[in-house]
C-alpha cells in the first residue's frame, strides 16, 4: 500500500516536530490529523505541497506547513513536496509560468535564450512579473487539483489491488486445505479398509 512507501521516504513525526521553523505552530503539531498517512491525509497535503511550490515568496516550506496545519493534512509531505521548485527546476518553471501567462493576458511572447539563467529573468522582471504571477498562479492551482486527484485514484486503485490480492490468497489458502482434507479422508479410508482386510 502507498502508506508503507511514504512511512520509508519521508521524515519521522519527531524530527520535523522539534524543527525550529515550526516552534511558531506550537501545540497545534500535537494534532494526528498532521501525522497520519490515509488518503485524506496525503492527497490534502499532495495539494497544499504542490499549490505552495509554485507560489512565489520565500519561505515557502512556512507557508506549506501553515497551510497543512490549517487544512489538517500530512504536514511532512506539505513540505517535502515544496521541493518541487528548487535551483535546478526554477528557470524552466518560471519560464513555462511566463508562458501561460502571456498567453492568458493576450501578451507578445519572448523568445528565451538558450543560454538564460536566473540572472537573465530577474533583468527582465519588470517586463515578466505579470505573465509570470498570473501563470505561476495558474500552475499551483492546476498542479493542486490535479496532484489531488491522482493521488486519491491511486490510492483507491493500490487499495482495491491490494484487497483482491487477499481475497485470492485466502481463496487459495481454503483450496490447499480442502485439497489436503480430501488427502487425509482419503488415507483414512484407505487405513479403515486396510484394518477390515486385516481382520
Amino acid at each position: 500500500m502507498p502508506r508503507r512507501l511514504l512511512k520509508k521516504l519521508l521524515p519521522a513525526a519527531a524530527s520535523v516536530r522539534t524543527h525550529r521553523h515550526l516552534r511558531l505552530f506550537g501545540g497545534r503539531l500535537q494534532d494526528g490529523n498532521l501525522w497520519h498517512l490515509n488518503r485524506r491525509s496525503v492527497s490534502g497535503a499532495t495539494a497544499v505541497g504542490l499549490f505552495s511550490a509554485f507560489i512565489p515568496i520565500p519561505f515557502q516550506m512556512l507557508l506549506a506547513a501553515a497551510l497543512a496545519v490549517f487544512f489538517r493534512v500530512n504536514l511532512p509531505l506539505s513540505v517535502v513536496l515544496v521541493w518541487i521548485t528548487n535551483p535546478l527546476t526554477i528557470v524552466p518553471i518560471l519560464w513555462v509560468a511566463y508562458r501561460i501567462g502571456a498567453w492568458l493576458l493576450g501578451a507578445p511572447i519572448d523568445a528565451m535564450p538558450a543560454d538564460s539563467t536566473l540572472e537573465w529573468i530577474t533583468s527582465r522582471l519588470s517586463q515578466l512579473w505579470g505573465p509570470m504571477l498570473t501563470g505561476l498562479l495558474v500552475m499551483a492551482t492546476v498542479s493542486s487539483a490535479v496532484g489531488f486527484i491522482v493521488v486519491r485514484l491511486v490510492w483507491r486503485w493500490q487499495v482495491a489491488a491490494y484487497k483482491r490480492l487477499r481475497l485470492a490468497q485466502r481463496e487459495l489458502k481454503q483450496k490447499v486445505l480442502m485439497k489436503n482434507r480430501k488427502l487425509l479422508d482419503k488415507q483414512g479410508d484407505q487405513e479403515s479398509k486396510q484394518k477390515t482386510n486385516g481382520r
